[in-house]
């Protein structure tokens, strides 16, 4: 198993886990490999030291631990964000545009929802004194994590 760190052209370090090298060129030519926090397939391989496990060897001199990368950094707190919007919110796919303007008029319960709109249909909603947001939502996100 090798475990690679990458990071996408935006930026973004992730953690990548392939069965080998061969397994990673192959996804990564194919278009396979992608951000989780973009989606951006422009993905490079960053370099890392290896381990070596040298049975006999002295024991290491002692060294501060290594700096773990920071756990609220912007893009765990974007990604906790996107989370609980998407556990708190119904999707309602195409049918957003249509459900946002039954809410307002009241023709239909007030409740949380999320789904697809073009530019033009947001403009419609927001000229309409309905608010909407644009989220954009990584490939990863809209599908069950394990």
């Amino acid at each position: 198993m090798k475990v690679l760190n990458l990071q996408c052209a935006h930026g973004h370090g992730f953690e990548g886990w392939f069965a080998s090298q061969d397994a990673f060129d192959t996804q990564l030519a194919g278009g396979l490999v992608e951000c989780p926090m973009c989606g951006d397939t422009a993905i490079t391989k960053l370099l890392a030291a290896p381990r070596l496990n040298l049975g006999n060897a002295k024991a290491p001199v002692e060294t501060p631990p290594a700096r773990l990368p920071a756990t609220d950094s912007p893009e765990a707190r974007w990604l906790r964000a996107v989370r609980e919007v998407i556990a708190q919110t119904e999707d309602v796919g195409e049918r957003f545009v249509d459900e946002a303007r039954k809410m307002h008029y009241g023709e239909a319960e007030e409740r949380g929802i999320r789904g697809q709109a073009t530019p033009e249909q947001a403009r419609s909603l927001a000229e309409e004194g309905i608010p909407v947001f644009t989220l954009p939502l990584p490939a990863a996100l809209k599908e069950t994590l394990q």
